[in-house]
């Protein structure tokens, strides 16, 4: 049994797992209050499901990249529950946990998945995947231009995630990229690579894992010195 945690965007998502199949979902709308909706989420269900925190196996977490207060949030109540319950903690790329939740909806699809995730002005974090979850594109923090992500010609592309409605303006004269517009993320798309990496023991050190911010974090105020 492994519980899922996806804060990376303005979405709080909760899912609970057995061994890889969905026992229930928790997922708001979009929100800006995970600190306190994350908790009453995990209370929410496992008690909804008869489930004791005891009979938990692992925690497993969406890392980032994404908002730098959500995964705060997301990954010290992870990194909290693992060390109160002395469970391994699972770290899954924000990135690969939207292109697999795509892909799990999407079946018939067999072009590339690129999650954007939106990171201020024209400036997103993003990368490209398979069918097989690998990276075609690594995860970069990437200031649009029309050749970012190295679009193939032969290869079709959909974009989703909360910087695709600002990047498609780069795009469009490209037939092969489109947009899904309602995809929406959840944590969902962390339980099938979570549940991999449990059995190959892919676990973080719970004193030292932070989340996979790819910036340093600067506050909306700071200006900087002359």
């Amino acid at each position: 049994m492994i519980l899922h945690i996806e804060t990376a965007t303005d979405i709080c998502s909760v899912v609970l797992a057995d061994n890889g199949v969905v026992i229930a979902e928790k997922t708001s709308e979009p929100i800006r209050d995970h600190a306190s909706s994350l908790a009453v989420f995990i209370d929410e269900i496992l008690k909804e499901n008869n489930i004791k925190p005891s009979v938990l196996k692992a925690i497993a977490v969406s890392k980032g990249p994404g908002s730098y207060t959500g995964l705060r949030i997301g990954v010290s109540t992870a990194k909290g529950l693992c060390y109160a319950l002395n469970i391994p903690l699972i770290a899954i790329a924000t990135t690969q946990s939207m292109a697999n939740q795509y892909y799990l909806k999407h079946s018939n699809y067999n072009g590339y998945v690129v999650p954007l995730l939106d990171a201020r002005r024209m400036e997103v974090y993003g990368a490209v995947y398979n069918q097989q979850l690998q990276e075609v594109h690594p995860i970069v923090a990437e200031i649009l231009h029309n050749e970012s992500f190295s679009f193939q010609s032969e290869v079709n592309y959909m974009l989703i995630g909360s910087g695709a409605a600002k990047s498609i303006s780069f795009f469009e004269s490209k037939p092969n990229v489109t947009i899904d517009e309602h995809f929406s993320v959840s944590a969902i798309g962390l339980v099938e690579p979570a549940f991999k990496a449990y059995q190959e023991n892919a676990f973080e050190d719970v004193a030292y894992f932070e989340p996979f911010y790819l910036k340093d974090f600067v506050s909306p105020h700071f200006k900087p010195e002359n």
